[in-house]
């Protein structure tokens, strides 16, 4: 019981609680100009690490020491009344935040014009879209003078043209010196904006350094315990042929359920046959998510003629490569044919399913090595491997 009501209801009923410790032994510093990335799974305690540091939580052991003035872009547009227009909640707002009534008044035009709402800025917050709402209370915030910024996800805010604004408010927040802590589940922003980060699991610290050491640390967390396989579409061929199962393998010849980008790693499935097939072909086709096609390869490259195969005889089919693909989840389609492409003997559509995690993300559908110049009549600037 917590509560007077519930005392006075059940004086009797057995007093008890759970104890829940949000975070422990976090200890870090972050220097004045420093965009600082937190990352962690739901529940590692990086809101509320942020919430201590904000004051808005008070820390029954430990010191917090700031610096500086501080905004909080935590839970936007939590102090928006509904009831009154875009004015009168920017006008608050502002003032609550640290701006003097004249001030506020001032940045009110740069505040609708940035939040896109010159056309409703008369119309009741109760009558907003919820994304309306953050697009308004993130307005006001970038608006505040503020030393240090305390962020919490709030980059997914509109769309895509909207993010692209918010983007480059944080990158010149970055390049005016302001000291940011920037908690995300974005490695991908992470990498982008942030000089170091952190990760946090279970609200204790498990590694602090480069953005894209501890993106990769944070994606391979997140899959620790391997991830399921998906079974696809609906199976196709005459029977001639059954593709048992597939897998992937490292260079340890171990079997693995998550790939990271940039090592070797081999594909295999396992074919029997059950019934006389001459010079058949296997092939298989890598997609990703979206059912964009990766690569796809076939025995008849390496070799027209595979050989003659009788009931119960089985063969294996292997693919090496480096891993390229882009990080998240890539299927596997393996097939069966008769010489020369012709009918199918067993067609497995999605049969298996890794992830694949990296610290870098490039946009495309692989990330291939490659090096970038750039060249002047000068001579090369630039001449950087990437891998």
């Amino acid at each position: 019981m917590h509560t007077l009501k519930e005392r006075a209801l059940h004086p009797f009923r057995r007093r008890s609680f759970d104890s829940f410790t949000a975070v422990s032994d976090v200890s870090f510093h972050v220097g004045r100009g420093e965009f600082f990335g937190i990352v962690g799974r739901n529940g590692s305690g990086k809101s509320t690490l942020l919430k201590l540091m904000a004051g808005i939580y008070r820390a029954n052991a430990g010191d917090v020491w700031v610096n500086g003035r501080v905004s909080t872009f935590i839970e936007l547009g939590v102090g928006f009344n509904p009831d009154l227009a875009a004015r009168d909640n920017v006008l608050l707002n502002a003032i609550m935040l640290g701006l003097g009534p004249a001030e506020a008044r001032e940045r009110y035009e740069r505040v609708i014009e940035f939040a896109e709402l010159r056309d409703f800025e008369d119309l009741k917050l109760k009558n907003y879209s919820s994304g309306m709402n953050v697009r308004l209370a993130f307005s006001v915030m970038v608006q505040v003078d503020a030393d240090i910024l305390l962020i919490d996800e709030v980059l997914a805010v509109g769309d895509a043209a909207f993010q692209q604004k918010c983007f480059d408010v944080f990158n010149d927040l970055r390049d005016q010196g302001r000291t940011i802590l920037f908690v995300t589940h974005d490695m991908a922003s992470v990498r982008r904006f942030c000089h170091r980060a952190m990760l946090i699991e279970g609200g204790e610290v498990q590694m602090i350094g480069e953005p894209s050491e501890v993106g990769a640390a944070y994606v391979d967390l997140n899959f620790e315990g391997g991830v399921e396989g998906v079974e696809g579409g609906t199976r196709q061929g005459d029977g001639t042929a059954d593709i048992s199962e597939c897998w992937w393998e490292d260079a340890a010849g171990e079997p693995q359920t998550v790939l990271r980008q940039g090592d070797p790693y081999t594909f295999h499935a396992r074919v029997r046959f059950n019934r006389e097939a001459e010079d058949p072909a296997i092939a298989v086709l890598f997609e990703n998510e979206a059912h964009q096609p990766l690569i796809a390869t076939s025995s008849e490259w390496a070799d027209e003629q595979t050989g003659h195969f009788g009931p119960g005889d089985e063969v294996r089919f292997s693919v090496s490569l480096e891993m390229a693909f882009a990080p998240g989840r890539i299927f596997a389609s393996p097939w069966v044919v008769y010489r020369g492409g012709g009918r199918v003997m067993d067609r497995r559509p999605r049969m298996s399913s890794v992830v694949v995690s990296g610290a870098h993300v490039s946009g495309g559908l692989v990330d291939l090595a490659h090096e970038v110049r750039l060249e002047t009549a000068g001579g090369v600037l630039t001449g950087s491997p990437h891998a």
